[in-house]
């Protein structure tokens, strides 16, 4: 994975993320578009994610869980506003109580686009807050930090060097 840039601005109440991969979008898109892809990167390294709900279509929704090193489960949960394939990707997302049901509080929105350059696909991902309070409170909790290193895992998984 090559880092383009990483970028918070408080005012527009966003963090965006540029990476670029040697794969084509087609190829990228299936990391994110196929639940047992998804698993393998999204979530920090040592923070493996579970799919249990993945319905992959404007108005559909995803339940997940990242196990933590003590084995305790994080729940989440997606609901899908914009599925273009190959191109862009958006959804809803929070945190969720034990089985997938969305927590108190408002969503934020994270939209992911895709564009082939030469061969390689360049993906950028923005996450929109709420508000101030929850972009501070996310980004204390390492929601920079933690997409970071998920993200590099994406190297590994097209190499074929990582699988569950």
């Amino acid at each position: 994975m090559t880092l383009i840039e990483s970028t918070k601005d408080p005012d527009a109440l966003t963090l965006t993320i540029v990476t670029e991969y040697a794969a084509p979008r087609e190829r990228i898109w299936q990391l994110w578009s196929d639940p047992r892809q998804l698993e393998l990167w999204w979530g920090p390294p040592g923070y493996p994610a579970t799919f249990e709900v993945f319905e992959f279509e404007p108005g559909g929704r995803a339940t997940y869980y990242m196990t933590t090193p003590e084995g305790t489960k994080a729940w989440g949960w997606w609901r899908f506003v914009e599925v273009e394939p190959t191109d862009r990707l958006v959804v809803d997302d929070g945190f969720a109580e034990d089985g997938g049901v969305p927590a108190p509080g408002e969503p934020g929105r994270m939209t992911t686009t895709f564009e082939e350059r030469d061969g390689r696909t360049r993906m950028t991902t923005t996450s929109q807050f709420a508000s101030a309070a929850q972009m501070e409170e996310l980004l204390a909790m390492g929601q920079e930090e933690g997409m970071l290193q998920a993200l590099t895992q994406v190297d590994a998984i097209l190499a074929g060097t990582l699988t569950r």
